[in-house]
């Protein structure tokens, strides 16, 4: 065998392995470039409950300096300064979303947040204040509901303790705005 039929036959063999293995190399890229990262599927999620909260106007509520007309949007669903006085119940602030442990939503699991959002009721048993449209939010989907909670954990977390709730005839410690039933004809 001369040195040119060694060449050849190297050739052929790493042709011939070439061969074998560029399927499955390029089936592997194609896998790769055609399957979702990781991820991708809890940000779509997540970008789903963004819109939500968006359209569902959370951020009138919940977000410090809105019913003030100066929404502080570097607290964004930090809990709002602003209280609702609901006659004979007492007044009540939009709490804290975000997901700080001491003054949020941080020690609330997914779970519990869809609970709170479909039924009115929180971890500790209390229910919110009637000025959530929780009973509007128990139609939501599964999936829908599942989005905003997943969204809410995925914020930055905001240290904001909101005032209250305070009963009736406690006086509270911020600005209140008052809720009055419409006048009877």
């Amino acid at each position: 065998m001369s040195i040119h039929d060694f060449g050849s036959a190297a050739a052929c063999v790493a042709s011939q392995a070439a061969r074998r293995a560029l399927p499955a190399a390029f089936t592997a890229l194609v896998a790769a470039i055609g399957s979702s990262p990781a991820g991708a599927a809890d940000r779509e999620l997540v970008e789903r409950g963004k819109y939500l909260v968006t359209i569902g106007n959370c951020t009138d509520c919940h977000t410090p300096g809105h019913f003030l007309g100066k929404p502080d949007m570097t607290r964004h669903l930090g809990g709002s300064e602003v209280g609702f006085e609901i006659p004979g119940l007492g007044v009540f602030y939009g709490p804290n979303l975000t997901p700080d442990e001491a003054t949020g939503l941080g020690r609330w699991s997914e779970r519990d947040i869809v609970t709170a959002i479909r039924t009115g009721k929180r971890p500790d048993g209390r229910t919110l204040a009637p000025i959530m449209p929780w009973a509007a939010f128990a139609e939501l989907t599964d999936s829908d509901a599942k989005a905003i909670a997943a969204y809410l954990k995925s914020l930055p977390p905001v240290s904001n303790k909101v005032p209250g709730p305070f009963a009736p005839g406690e006086a509270p410690t911020s600005f209140v705005m008052k809720i009055v039933p419409p006048a009877k004809q």
